[in-house]
């Protein structure tokens, strides 16, 4: 009978058997689940892959649209509205700087202080009273105005645009050069844009993993992957309210330890790292090493999974390959038999093995 214990789980099994099965942990105390070991195979890795690929297939419908909608003006926008050839209109434009402005400015009219939309969307303008515009376009708002003033002046030409938007914003955070607060205005805030306005990406970030809240909904997105399927990231729009994280690469490492030259933590590559890969950065197995006993440990659903690998069988490396890792997996290489039994000896009799080898030179 055989034990190995991986940061609290017990594996239990029994020489020659394909899998080490789970059995009753008795003897080490309440609390201490066992749990069985799943080979690692082709027709395993087969179903897994599967699994994987209709667990990637990240459903942004809501998200993408083809034709942005036009700006709608909303509370505490500020707008500039200029109506031609009447100067007096403009908020706060006094009369001696519309006669003394040059005649093109004073035929187009002196620019205004700005017009603030108040909290209920309203704004006052001369003559025409108060107008509620939050919810329209620049357009709509335009010929809205219009109409008003054709009541007391003859074919009204008016310009009207927002000078501050300030109604709408989203939030991104993470890794990213500048994150915080990004108010949305005339150009649609796509994904896209989002990131280049936050000044990118850092080379510390995870794109695989980026996460969009959206009041009580939260969508996880693989940029990597969108783009692999086709889908293009511009076409997501964000709206107001939305909160973008960018996470580190740090979030998402994997653990390999034991038999190998080299234990570390070792991050991912845009959240792909398979087994091979991460055997590979960490040296390989060291001369003690059971390459026989290659166990990836994982929590799905707050309970813990075994996989192992058979590292000497035929087609391994293509298993290792194709076998691929998620964040915070933890690898590890268990020791040969006599590696195991030169350490219980060397801690019982500390140097007496050494001795044993000296005199039988």
């Amino acid at each position: 009978m055989r034990l190995w214990i991986f940061s609290g789980l017990v594996l239990a099994g029994c020489a020659g058997s394909q899998g080490y099965m789970a059995e009753e942990n008795a003897g080490l105390g309440p609390g201490v689940p066992a749990v069985a070991v799943q080979p690692i195979d082709p027709p395993w890795l087969q179903a897994e892959q599967q699994r994987r690929a209709a667990r990637g297939r990240q459903d942004v419908s809501a998200l993408l649209v083809d034709q942005p909608a036009p700006y709608q003006i909303g509370q505490g926008d500020i707008l500039t509205i200029v109506v031609w050839d009447h100067p007096e209109l403009g908020a706060g434009a006094p009369a001696a700087q519309a006669q003394s402005a040059p005649p093109s400015a004073a035929g187009a009219g002196v620019p205004s202080a700005g017009f603030v939309v108040d909290h209920d969307g309203l704004v006052q303008f001369p003559y025409a009273g108060t107008l509620r515009l939050a919810g329209l376009t620049e357009e709509q708002a335009r010929a809205l105005l219009a109409e008003r003033l054709a009541r007391y002046l003859s074919q009204p030409v008016l310009t009207l645009r927002v000078q501050a938007y300030r109604s709408q914003r989203i939030y991104i955070d993470g890794e990213v050069k500048e994150p915080g607060l990004q108010a949305i205005n005339d150009l649609p805030m796509t994904l896209v844009e989002a990131l280049n306005r936050a000044g990118g990406a850092l080379p510390s970030a995870d794109q695989s993993r980026l996460l969009l809240e959206r009041g009580a909904q939260r969508y996880p997105l693989n940029l990597p992957l969108l783009m692999q399927q086709g889908v293009n990231p511009a076409r997501i729009l964000l709206r107001h309210g939305d909160v973008l994280h960018v996470p580190s690469r740090d979030e998402s490492k994997v653990f390999i330890s034991g038999e190998v030259v080299a234990p570390r933590a070792l991050t991912m590559h845009n959240g792909r790292l398979t087994l091979n890969e991460a055997m590979g950065e960490a040296g390989g197995l060291t001369p003690q090493g059971d390459g026989r006993q290659v166990f990836v440990v994982r929590r799905v659903g707050g309970e813990p999974r075994v996989f192992q690998l058979d590292a000497r069988a035929p087609g391994a490396l293509a298993m290792a390959e194709a076998f691929e890792l998620e964040p915070r997996d933890v690898v590890y290489v268990a020791a040969t038999r006599l590696a195991n039994w030169h350490r219980n000896i060397s801690q019982i009799f500390p140097g007496a093995l050494s001795s044993a080898v000296g005199a039988a030179r």
